[in-house]
């Protein structure tokens, strides 16, 4: 294996899947079915099959259930007791869970994005290219995920995510750095978050 090759080998997946759909009646989105199976499963199998590893998953609403329902081999399940806090604090839990790896960048889904499947995150894996790398999947010209995040960045991500907006501060104050890949023509960015978007699970 080239260097080249083995460093895009050391792209991490991150899914945070830690929220408890409070508009959805407090179902925790982890467990959401989708095709039979909880979106998690298929979150974790679209970064395995986008080329990432280690694959890490946040947890925090009903996390013994995920545990004992959803079949995610291979993955490393990381616990989130401040879930509630929003999606920063599972944003600094996972990025904390990669230190120690040897991966090279983390590249994050959010659980409630089935649309976004293996084709978008192996496109925005490929456009890694360096530890302080920053790149982003668009859609119709906005920014959604995956997101990556080389690992030199991993600190100041950390301590910028607050609340609910993950990373969104770090990449706004940052944006003339990230590299936008385009995934429109793969991946569909809709989250599930009310009773209404329930329709675009199978």
């Amino acid at each position: 294996m080239d260097r080249t090759s083995h460093e895009k080998s050391q792209v991490a997946g991150l899914l945070l899947a830690a929220g408890g759909g409070r508009r959805l009646g407090g179902r925790p989105k982890a467990l959401l079915a989708h095709r039979g199976r909880p979106l998690v499963e298929h979150a974790a199998r679209a970064l395995r099959e986008g080329g990432c590893a280690p694959v890490h998953i946040v947890l925090g609403a009903g996390a013994e259930t995920v545990r004992a329902r959803a079949e995610l081999p291979g993955c490393t399940l990381v616990d989130n007791p401040d879930w509630a806090e929003g999606m920063g604090s599972s944003l600094r839990a996972g990025l904390a869970s990669l230190a120690g790896t040897g991966a090279r960048a983390a590249l994050v889904m959010l659980v409630d994005q089935p649309g976004i499947g293996a084709a978008a995150v192996a496109r925005v894996a490929a456009a890694y290219d360096s530890p302080s790398c920053l790149v982003a999947a668009v859609y119709d010209g906005l920014r959604g995920h995956p997101v990556l995040f080389g690992a030199e960045r991993w600190g100041d991500v950390a301590a910028s995510a607050a609340g609910d907006r993950g990373a969104r501060a770090y990449l706004k104050a940052h944006q003339s750095a990230v590299r936008l890949v385009d995934c429109s023509d793969v991946a569909r960015p809709d989250d599930i978050d009310t009773p209404e978007d329930l329709g675009r699970l199978e």
